[in-house]
């Protein structure tokens, strides 16, 4: 956990669009698209959020944003979970709480805590950050509903 915490302070202190070493351009794009998913790994470790499978073989990580980015959701590790591909496509642009639902009616082991941890870490991102006014209200809301159960 605490490497997690130095490679994302070391993610945040970059220039947007810069990956390793400042350097821009597609090349840092897919270094900084490693260096995340690395991170997010090291934060809530090799499965799939929704579907619980571990990474391996066919399945690989993708980058999932909770709060989508169609709704205001920022591309900040905090909105990012790891998903299978499949669940990543299949989830769309449905809230997080709607489709824990739908995983559970699909008989899936979706990780609620860990949605919950990471909305909790957007929320304070951003009362640090300021700013993303659709996104705040989107997590305030999402956590209201996790609470109620």
């Amino acid at each position: 956990m605490a490497g997690a915490r130095g490679c994302l302070r070391v993610l945040r202190q970059r220039p947007e669009g810069q990956g390793a070493g400042g350097r821009a351009g597609v090349g840092a794009a897919v270094v900084n698209r490693v260096a995340r998913m690395v991170v997010i790994l090291a934060r809530d470790g090799p499965t799939c959020v929704w579907c619980a499978r571990v990474f391996r073989g066919q399945a690989v990580p993708t980058t999932d944003h909770l709060v989508p980015r169609v709704k205001g959701g920022p591309s900040w590790l905090e909105n990012e979970v790891a998903a299978c591909r499949g669940c990543n496509r299949l989830r769309g642009h449905v809230s997080p709480v709607d489709w824990l639902g739908e995983c559970l009616r699909l008989g899936w082991n979706p990780d609620v805590e860990r949605v919950s941890r990471v909305l909790t870490l957007l929320e304070a991102a951003i009362a640090e950050r300021g700013g993303q006014r659709r996104a705040r209200t989107y997590v305030q809301s999402q956590l209201r509903r996790l609470a109620k159960g």
